[in-house]
């Protein structure tokens, strides 16, 4: 091969051969690749809020429409206004490049994702990739591990799995939090704290944050935003859910109504998600009367007005 034939004719023989190596040193490790490049391309950029917090929709919420039809769904989304989404309850088995392209079709952007945990202790890399790709810079699980729920000391144990993970995401540059319903705010024998209680006192506040679900507070009898500010910037990402406590037929004890229908003392709330550094404002309804695309428009202009987009 002649030098000259690879736009090397000002250089030196020795200067060739180096760069020539680097080449191959780079193409062995997969640096400077064609499909290096395009892996980094290809993951969504994480979405930044605006100056005091930005709204999003959790796809939880209109999970029955997008059964039959996920397009329709998500387009009808974004109709209404939402702009932002958290991926959660949507078809199984899509591929993040699925994912990416169902949302780009209907001017979607993702934030956020509920997942399950089990999947990053088995291939941490594999599935920060996907969740980086889609998008989602913050993700939680819908509840503590199905294996560390009896017991205190299984509490405990979930805790330390959780606070690994979380640490394990931060390097990656990627948030995890906890989603809790209304047994959270329940007691082990023995112990005066709730269970949410302790399983923030027991791992680091860099590690796992919490996506406090407001409506379930609510419904369990404690104050949603003294809690929010008792965990003053250990939440990013705030469940906005109304409820109507003590509705026993309802699961978990409350009926859920679209924002502003409920009991939930909005002004209080939002003040201290304001003074705590909440950064999503994300709405949920797991259910309620009329169409999810009812309940969902009436709560997005509800919380558009008192957040903004």
């Amino acid at each position: 091969m002649k030098f000259d034939n690879l736009g090397l004719s000002n250089v030196t023989r020795r200067e060739a051969l180096a760069a020539m190596g680097l080449m191959a040193l780079a193409c062995k490790t997969g640096f400077g690749t064609a499909a290096a490049a395009e892996t980094t391309a290809s993951a969504e950029p994480f979405v930044t809020p605006k100056p005091g917090g930005s709204i999003a929709l959790q796809l939880y919420t209109m999970r029955e429409p997008a059964k039959k039809d996920l397009a329709g769904t998500l387009k009808k989304c974004r109709d209404i206004g939402w702009e932002y989404v958290q991926w959660s309850g949507m078809p199984a088995k899509m591929s993040a490049d699925e994912i990416c392209d169902a949302l780009k079709a209907a001017d979607l952007k993702c934030i956020s994702a509920h997942v399950g945990m089990e999947p990053f202790e088995k291939d941490f890399d594999a599935q920060s990739r996907f969740w980086k790709k889609v998008g989602a810079k913050d993700l939680a699980p819908g509840g503590m591990m199905k294996d560390c729920q009896k017991t205190l000391a299984d509490w405990l144990r979930g805790a330390k799995r959780l606070d690994a993970i979380g640490a394990k995401l931060r390097e990656v540059g990627m948030r995890l939090s906890y989603h809790n319903h209304t047994f959270e705010f329940e007691k082990f024998d023995g112990d005066p704290r709730t269970k949410l209680d302790i399983l923030l006192e027991s791992t680091s506040p860099e590690n796992l944050y919490d996506e406090l679900d407001v409506a379930w507070a609510l419904a369990a009898g404690a104050d949603p935003a003294a809690f929010i500010r008792k965990y003053k910037g250990r939440m990013k990402c705030l469940h906005c859910k109304d409820v109507i406590p003590g509705v026993t037929s309802e699961p978990h004890g409350g009926k859920l109504v679209a924002l502003g229908q409920g009991k939930v003392n909005w002004q209080d709330v939002l003040a201290a998600a304001r003074e705590t550094g909440v950064e999503w404002y994300i709405y949920e309804q797991d259910r309620g009367e009329g169409t999810p695309f009812e309940f969902a428009k009436t709560s997005y202009e509800f919380l558009s007005k008192l957040v903004g987009g």
